[in-house]
């Protein structure tokens, strides 16, 4: 694929007329020619500074693909974060990749803070606000920049990726570092009880949950198994009472293969019970480098948990994702303020269909409070 230094691709929602922008760009770093994506959402506008997430591909892929495959672009449009699709560095075989295993070049980690560097120098970025995640090699990346760069990392997330053992043996965070892990237990390229390349991710999650000092029994739950068909399950487990409000939450995906979930292309067994993109952002969301201490706050001390509605524009079929299990109402009005469909529940998803296309709005209605999203039906 060819690149354009500061290309613009315009793209348009629809009956709304708002438009999101993804810039592709390219500098030097190391000696080598970098090249990365940028999603900037139509909802930003440079007044507020706003998180960045770094979404980092697999070997072999690159970051359209990424962008695409492990896609943040429908959240980021509703909860106004910018999202950087770096291209990793050419193998000798030809093929892209992330330096997470010790070799003295290329120089990844330095790329992408000087990434990170020439966002900031161009958008307002609110730099306690960086999160780091990404798909297998990207994983393993995600997991260097929490152990040597934890000075501009809030926390980070990995799907298929693991740790090697001596980035174990020589991770040294600065901060505590709220981690969430996404993996299959029949995973065939980064295999679930580890091989040479990295530990067992059993081992991972102890790791992250020792050096967080968070308790070391979970709060467990089982996914409701909403799509029968994709053929595995997914438990949920949640490591609380870390240092400064840290977390571990580990996503385990029972006959799960190497692939994301809820992705919209299907490259092995997928789960599709819950989307990984909006369960990250929900967990990257709770997280500020300044003050390491979970959820948003408003005046009356209670804490706010946004929800999201994905994908966002729809054909037909959404689902509304809201952590927590107290009871709550969902309720679907159309543009004129009818009420098409609602019901009450305690689980943290709910699909839902709506047979016409046009402009809804979804409520979700807790004891406490009480949240509005626009969605659009094509």
């Amino acid at each position: 694929m060819k690149y354009f230094p500061l290309v613009a691709l315009l793209l348009l929602i629809g009956n709304v007329g708002q438009a999101q922008v993804t810039l592709i760009d390219s500098f030097v770093h190391g000696g080598i020619m970098r090249t990365y994506r940028l999603y900037i959402p139509a909802v930003y506008n440079g007044t507020s500074a706003v998180p960045i997430v770094l979404n980092l591909h697999g070997y072999t892929s690159n970051g359209m693909q990424q962008e695409i495959y492990g896609d943040f672009r429908p959240i980021a449009d509703t909860a106004n974060f910018i999202i950087a699709h770096p291209d990793g560095s050419f193998d000798g075989n030809n093929n892209r990749f992330w330096n997470a295993f010790g070799a003295a070049s290329p120089d990844d980690k330095g790329f992408l803070s000087a990434l990170l560097d020439t966002i900031i120098a161009n958008y307002n970025i609110n730099q306690n606000r960086i999160y780091a995640t990404g798909m297998s090699n990207g994983g393993y990346m995600s997991y260097l920049l929490a152990c040597s760069m934890s000075e501009r990392i809030a926390a980070i997330a990995s799907v298929t990726g693991t740790m090697t053992q001596a980035m174990k043996t020589n991770c040294l965070p600065s901060h505590p570092m709220p981690v969430m892990v996404m993996h299959g237990t029949a995973d065939p390229v980064v295999p679930y009880v580890g091989n040479a390349s990295g530990i067992p991710i059993d081992s991972v999650i102890t790791y992250w949950v020792g050096r967080n000092h968070c308790n070391a029994t979970p709060i467990f739950t089982a996914v409701p198994n909403l799509v029968l068909a994709d053929g595995c399950t997914a438990e949920h487990y949640l490591f609380q009472g870390g240092d400064l409000g840290s977390t571990v939450e580990f996503y385990k995906i029972l006959g799960g293969g190497h692939t994301w979930p809820g992705a919209p292309i299907a490259v092995g067994v997928t789960n599709m019970d819950i989307s990984g993109s909006a369960e990250i952002w929900r967990f990257f969301s709770k997280y500020s480098l300044d003050h390491l201490a979970s959820g948003l706050h408003n005046t009356f001390g209670f804490e706010i948990r946004p929800f999201f509605v994905y994908p966002n524009p729809s054909p037909k079929n959404c689902s509304v994702y809201f952590p927590g299990s107290e009871k709550k109402r969902i309720t679907i009005f159309n543009e004129v303020g009818q009420c098409i469909q609602s019901v009450q529940t305690t689980k943290a998803s709910f699909s839902f269909e709506v047979s016409n296309s046009g402009i809804y709005f979804i409520r979700v209605m807790t004891e406490d409070q009480v949240q509005t999203q626009k969605i659009i039906i094509e």
